[in-house]
């Protein structure tokens, strides 16, 4: 595992817990040349699920593209990694409750703003104005309407 504050290749574990109800492990880890601590989370892949795109081609799920949707939702926000991984791992339990081998990108957009909903109104409002592309003032403000 590859520090991601200096890149040096050697870290250590320095506690590991399982988290979400077992269904993955939070690991704590401490570069051996900055001596910098970070998080990592091990999830087991048991599914194959392709996501249907608005324009009606299909890509394989990829973890990654929604960790990144997060993550810019919840720049500079308090408690942030924690969030992230806990929003993940529900929204990858809950595609693996639905049994499908197919999704639609909207499915899990909206899936996505549910969990952001209930858990940070800023970063739904972040995630809400790229995800929805807001064309006007008027549309932005009915969003926030909706959350008074």
């Amino acid at each position: 595992m590859h520090c991601p504050f200096c890149n040096f290749k050697d870290t250590k574990v320095i506690d590991s817990r399982d988290t979400q109800e077992g269904r993955s492990i939070r690991r704590r880890r401490e570069c051996e040349s900055c001596k910098a601590r970070f998080s990592t989370y091990e999830d087991v892949e048991i599914f194959r699920l392709l996501i249907i795109k608005k324009d009606g081609s299909k890509d394989e799920y990829d973890r990654s593209k929604i960790e990144r949707g997060l993550r810019r939702a919840f720049e500079k926000r308090p408690g942030a990694e924690e969030r992230i991984e806990k929003i993940l791992g529900e929204i990858e339990y809950t595609l693996h409750e639905k049994q499908q081998p197919e999704i639609s990108s909207r499915e899990i957009g909206n899936l996505i703003l549910e969990k952001l909903r209930a858990v940070d109104e800023v970063a739904y409002i972040r995630f809400a104005s790229v995800y929805r592309s807001f064309g006007s003032v008027k549309s932005f403000r009915k969003i926030l309407d909706s959350l008074e």
